[in-house]
């Protein structure tokens, strides 16, 4: 089988945050995109045997915010959109990459066990891939959590800590491919 190649033009990929503290009400869960965005997958056969995902982290756009006090609109999205590229220190550390060769066949799809870098730091990471074979289209998707300050990212955080970015972030991938 050749190797695929995703981008954007073929799924998503989604960023969800949260609030905590005392003046948590305060504060917008916020969902963002990462607008630039490439995957690739060596085929051994019919198994996956290579799967990798480099994002653009200035590309990130905030999207919507539930909660807070006002709702959120234009300046305040793009408040937050600098904010998370200043927490992320986007200038610096340009990319977030995923990459896994040793892949397993599950019931629903794969498990890839790679290493994820965010923020210059490395870590292992165990990614459960679901996959949709809808005949002419691979429905391929993903829900993964880390945590913030595994990287070396400092929580954003407003009103001397009375309210801040929760540590865990919600990634939500979802893509297709023509078979």
């Amino acid at each position: 089988m050749p190797s695929w190649s995703l981008d954007p033009t073929a799924g998503e990929l989604l960023l969800r945050t949260g609030v905590t503290g005392r003046a948590a009400k305060m504060g917008h869960r916020l969902t963002m995109a990462m607008q630039s965005w490439r995957g690739s997958v060596e085929w051994a056969g019919d198994s996956p045997s290579h799967v990798e995902l480099i994002v653009d982290v200035d590309s990130l756009e905030v999207l919507s915010g539930e909660g807070g006090v006002t709702p959120l609109g234009g300046t305040e999205k793009g408040v937050a959109r600098s904010n998370a590229l200043k927490s992320l220190d986007a200038k610096k550390f340009p990319q977030i990459r995923f990459a896994a060769d040793d892949i397993a066949r599950t019931a629903d799809g794969y498990r890839m066990n790679g290493t994820v870098e965010i923020h210059g730091t490395s870590r292992a990471q165990v990614v459960d891939l679901n996959v949709d074979d809808t005949g002419d289209v691979v429905a391929l998707s993903t829900q993964v959590r880390l945590l913030q300050t595994d990287f070396g990212v400092k929580l954003i955080s407003l009103f001397m800590g009375a309210m801040k970015v929760s540590d865990e972030v919600v990634i939500d991938f979802r893509a297709t491919h023509p078979k």
